[in-house]
């Protein structure tokens, strides 16, 4: 017999924006895993069901384990915030699974619920920084090297992309975002807006509007549960509010028209 794994996306960490399908699925599931500050955030869902949890750095254990126990004929929700895809555990459940010559028509069902990712709760909370294109670099070093980081902001910013900064900081993690800083300020203004946004929809939730030169100056609000937005050329701030125009000032003279029944 045969069980089913889930990959679960759980949001920012507010039972108000997790999706139907992420309930619905660990409703069903009788065997919950995961990192356990996320295993803490469905606490109240997942009464009666056997639970393992793991440290930040037991992700590849967590994978195995997850695979065995669906094999074994467990339903599995392998939790994680945010959205499993982007820098999830869904990428390392399928490299373990390609590993062993899975196909997805075997008996071994995986599926994947997305969530609601760190970019797109942060940016509903300080306003509508990524209404045009924007990057998403992670400043952490441990799988991808550093040099090969710098050169995806570089390119960034010479691209004038908004730029979503996942993992600013950590206890060993100090250089890169000061890196980060000189390298964009070759690019922009220092004048540039920036909104720091740590634990979106957490109960620590604080919200920090400056600019890219005043950035590092923020040192409690800077730390792995923190996503720095870093807006572009045509980012400006308005009452605590970031926003990116989106092209219809141009399009349509926003500024000219005074007709409230106005259809754009």
């Amino acid at each position: 017999m045969t069980g089913k794994l889930y990959i679960v996306g759980v949001g920012p960490g507010h039972h108000d924006h997790m999706t139907f399908r992420a309930k619905e699925v660990i409703s069903e599931s009788d065997t919950i895993v995961g990192y356990e500050t996320y295993v803490n955030l469905v606490q109240d869902l997942i009464g009666g069901k056997t639970i393992h949890r793991y440290a930040m750095t037991q992700e590849v254990e967590r994978a195995h384990q997850c695979i065995d126990l669906a094999k074994s004929g467990k339903i599995v929700s392998l939790v994680s915030s945010g959205d499993p895809g982007i820098y999830g555990m869904a990428g390392l459940i399928y490299e373990t699974l390609a590993a062993t010559g899975w196909v997805p028509s075997d008996e071994l069902k995986v599926e994947i619920i997305p969530g609601v990712s760190a970019l797109n709760s942060c940016a509903s909370i300080v306003g509508s920084p990524l209404m045009t294109d924007f990057a998403v670099v992670s400043m952490s070093d441990l799988m991808v090297p550093w040099e090969i980081i710098q050169k995806r902001v570089e390119s960034a910013a010479q691209g004038d992309f908004v730029l979503v900064i996942y993992n600013p900081k950590s206890k060993k993690r100090i250089h890169q975002l000061q890196d980060t800083q000189k390298i964009l300020l070759k690019h922009r203004k220092p004048t540039t807006p920036v909104a720091i946004i740590k634990s979106a929809y957490r109960e620590s939730e604080a919200i920090v509007m400056t600019d890219l030169e005043n950035l590092l100056n923020f040192d409690e609000e800077l730390g792995m549960t923190s996503t720095v937005i870093i807006g572009n050329s045509s980012t400006y701030t308005y009452k605590d509010l970031m926003i990116n125009p989106r092209g219809y000032k141009s399009k349509y003279n926003l500024h000219e028209q005074t007709n409230p029944n106005l259809k754009v």
